[in-house]
């Protein structure tokens, strides 16, 4: 099977479900409080790894309770973490959600992460990987790594670009499977036609997500992909676009076709949503299947 590595944060979630978000010097007493793993990356790692694909981890946290307990959770998902640096002197990433009832929306507060830095031993699991798949804190330091090697010779690369990446500087057309947000792909290309967007991106393949509507895609060949969401009922939405870029990369890995692909990931996602936080409710890959062969248009 192929080999995935993936670059980027690994953080310490504390999510809190209210009725309302609060107002200022407001007290409000939480519906629900959870704690988890999180992190772009992170997350779409626990993903595959949970759907059967091996995954690695590189990413950084400190050396703190939080980083010890991030590394904890992602060893008890069955992803390999030999990659994962403790930081001295530094703090893990710490992120403070708070989800509203009211409206379906939620506020994020965040510390600052460490640096992800590559050592020799997780450049060469880089330059080995068969995939590699960035979020917008794994970019820079595999920026940094691809542009010294040819591109006959580089991994096939996965970008999340639900958040900006900045300094794109690998050309477009380097990467294997781009996966902005809708409103991200327009700006990106300054059209508000969605589907000139895709046409534009020059990328292999890009998949565009938008919520609760599902997917838009775009393959190798110039056609387009249209796939609905999967009608749920939501918890919180939180790390659902995390788990759509490991269920998408694992049935890419798996060679399926992309209007597949994206059916996959995206009733992946939609059930993720039954929990509070973004990983207790990742399905298997049994489950999933069992949702695929049930949608007419692709069984």
């Amino acid at each position: 099977m192929d080999t995935v590595v993936f670059v980027g944060a690994a953080t310490e979630d504390a999510i809190a479900v209210t009725a309302h978000h609060p107002s200022p010097d407001e007290r409000v007493v939480v519906d629900d409080l959870v704690r988890s793993g999180g992190g772009p990356a992170a997350t779409a790692a626990v993903t595959a790894a949970r759907l059967g694909v091996p995954a690695q981890v590189i990413a950084a946290v400190g050396d703190d309770r939080p980083g010890h307990d991030v590394i904890d959770g992602l060893d008890a998902a069955g992803v390999d973490t030999r990659h994962v640096r403790v930081t001295p002197h530094a703090g893990t990433q710490s992120v403070v959600v708070i989800c509203s009832r009211s409206d379906a929306t939620r506020a994020i507060c965040t510390t600052a992460a460490p640096p992800v830095e590559l050592d020799e031993a997780a450049a060469e699991a880089v330059r080995s990987a068969d995939w590699v798949h960035v979020d917008h804190h794994g970019w820079p330091p595999v920026a940094r790594l691809l542009a010294d090697i040819p591109p006959s010779d580089r991994p096939r690369l996965s970008v999340d670009a639900g958040y900006a990446v900045d300094d794109l500087r690998c050309r477009p057309d380097e990467v294997t499977l781009y996966v902005p947000t809708a409103d991200r792909l327009r700006a990106e290309y300054g059209s508000t036609d969605l589907d000139a967007a895709l046409a534009a991106c020059t990328a292999h393949t890009v998949v565009a997500t938008d919520g609760a509507n599902g997917s838009i895609g775009r393959d190798h060949r110039g056609r387009l992909r249209r796939v609905p969401g999967l009608p749920i009922e939501p918890v919180s939405t939180l790390g659902a676009g995390d788990v759509f870029h490991g269920a998408l990369l694992t049935a890419v890995v798996r060679e399926r076709p992309l209007h597949e692909a994206m059916a996959y990931a995206g009733i992946a996602a939609a059930l993720s949503c039954r929990a509070v936080d973004g990983r207790s409710a990742i399905s298997t890959d049994h489950e999933i299947e069992t949702h695929l062969s049930e949608l007419k248009e692709y069984a």
